[in-house]
């Protein structure tokens, strides 16, 4: 396969259930971010081949390929085709991963990716509403279960108790605290202009620029054993969890011969990427082998790496695979994770690579991998190696 280079990754801030993004319909979001991205690679749109979105609960505000509808929002090129796809929490970092391939394998010379989730105007879970999609065999296979109870699995497996997953909450609002006050985020960012809602979710006829992350707040780990479990267990409580929340990220990519001839600067280079399957019963110990395979396709070692982004989705996902692996804990999620910042889901994979390449350039770092857990038992790897100063 050609190299596939990254000319600009970007994203919004992370808003809260309700607050912040929450008056923007999906598909404004994620055009605003798109535009953005276009505006900082200084890309004409036409120049895109196509674009490839990641979505969750396709459904409602979010349906009829959102990625397309986000595109034709802003007003940009309707000759540049967009799809749709669906991983559950890692679909846009397959998204990423399919825009990837088609650079690679010379089928298109531009193409963008990127991810959109409001979970406060479209809960997860909404696509079910009318029924569960698991048919009349599945159960004859897998006993449906539920990701709480699957994390609850893992942490019984790896022997991680509530003590260490409090901890480990803590140390992610901590690190992104810092990250904060110290600008690290501030590269990757678009600031949002958004409507301002009431106490019953209406638009006041105001706007609001949002750009920072809402999720962060100070806490101790005496507050955080204060906190109740979350459904079903006793291990994980809002504070070693992932937060609900609204944002988008996009990616944009382009082969060598691309970058020439528009002038774009490549910042970073796909390695490997990947997509495994694991028991979707446990269904969140994806990263593991994802990790592993990813690590083989690259011809790479874990020591190799530089910066890790291993998507927080529950404390325990991210404390077994170091424990599985033997990572070395200081370069992992060293700028806070989904605990603190939050997990607009379908955005989450792109946004994951959005930060992992501006840390390596803040560091001056080689290698980042990038792993996420998926919903029904699938797990992502992306290794991407910074190009230049």
């Amino acid at each position: 396969m050609a190299d596939v280079y990254i000319v600009e990754a970007c994203r919004s801030p992370i808003g809260k259930r309700g607050k912040g993004l929450a008056g923007l319909k999906p598909a404004d979001l994620l055009g605003k971010v798109q535009v953005a991205a276009l505006e900082r690679a200084g890309l004409d749109p036409m120049d895109v081949d196509q674009v490839v979105g990641g979505c969750v609960s396709q459904v409602g505000e979010q349906t009829f390929n959102i990625a397309r509808i986000a595109w034709l929002s802003q007003g940009l090129p309707l000759e540049v085709a967009s799809t749709t796809v669906d991983a559950q929490c890692g679909s846009s970092q397959q998204a990423t991963s399919m825009a990837a391939s088609m650079v690679g394998a010379g089928i298109e010379d531009v193409v963008m990716s990127c991810g959109i989730e409001m979970m406060s105007r479209v809960p997860l879970g909404s696509a079910m509403k009318d029924g569960s999609p698991m048919g009349e065999n599945y159960g004859n296979y897998y006993q449906p279960t539920s990701q709480f109870m699957g994390a609850a699995m893992i942490a019984e497996e790896y022997q991680i108790t509530r003590q260490d997953t409090d901890q480990f909450g803590l140390e992610s609002q901590q690190k992104a605290i810092k990250a904060w006050e110290e600008g690290r985020f501030d590269r990757e960012i678009v600031a949002i202009e958004a409507p301002i809602l009431n106490e019953k979710f209406e638009p006041t006829g105001e706007t609001r620029t949002i750009s920072k992350d809402e999720g962060l707040r100070e806490t101790t780990l005496d507050s955080l054993a204060g906190l109740d479990p979350v459904p079903g267990q006793s291990i994980h409580t809002a504070g070693s969890s992932s937060q609900v929340s609204d944002g988008a990220a996009a990616v944009i990519m382009a082969s060598g011969e691309a970058c020439e001839r528009l002038g774009l600067k490549p910042r970073a280079k796909i390695v490997a990427t990947t997509l495994v399957g694991v028991d979707p019963v446990t269904m969140l110990k994806g990263p593991i082998p994802a990790s592993r395979k990813v690590l083989e396709r690259a011809g790479l070692t874990l020591e190799d790496i530089d910066v890790f982004e291993v998507n927080e989705a529950f404390a325990s996902v991210v404390m077994a695979w170091e424990k599985d692996l033997g990572v070395d804990h200081d370069k992992v999620n060293v700028n806070g994770g989904a605990i603190a910042l939050g997990h607009p889901t379908g955005s989450t994979g792109a946004r994951l690579i959005t930060t992992a390449l501006h840390e390596l350039e803040r560091r001056q770092g080689r290698y980042a991998l990038i792993a996420m857990c998926c919903g029904g038992g699938l797990g992502t790897g992306t290794i991407i190696e910074r190009i230049g100063d």
